[in-house]
């Protein structure tokens, strides 16, 4: 089967980043003391995660993705734009349409992760 099983993201803070994606999609974090790095486990309502300490420099926002990059399915994607720019996320790629499939678009957390959120709709044109 050939399904997304886990996701990370890395972060040059992860307290921050647990707090903006705790806020935003109601996500759990578990600190893991049995690592070797600052580590958190992520838990869902499906795919499960992690959240660790950035083994490198943040890239610079004009770089793009430095990573896999995962897309949240949402079930107001405007509602969540709003959470996500009050919470300090930016806009990387605006809310466009996936003909008759859903609304997609992409955001930056507060370390520059691109992530992706989409809402189903079959009448997206």
């Amino acid at each position: 089967m050939n399904t997304i099983g886990y996701f990370e993201i890395q972060s040059s803070n992860p307290e921050r980043e647990v707090e903006f994606y705790g806020k935003i999609f109601g996500w759990n974090f578990l600190r893991e003391y049995n690592v070797p790095i600052e580590y958190y486990r992520i838990e869902t309502d499906s795919i499960n995660g992690g959240l660790l300490s950035r083994p490198a420099k943040t890239p610079p926002a004009e770089f793009g993705s430095n990573a896999f990059t995962c897309s949240v399915q949402v079930s107001d994607f405007d509602e969540m734009e709003k959470i996500i720019l009050e919470n300090g996320g930016k806009i990387a790629l605006p809310k466009f349409a996936i003909p008759y499939r859903c609304w997609q678009g992409y955001f930056m957390d507060l370390d520059n992760n691109v992530f992706g959120i989409f809402e189903v709709d079959e009448n997206a044109r």
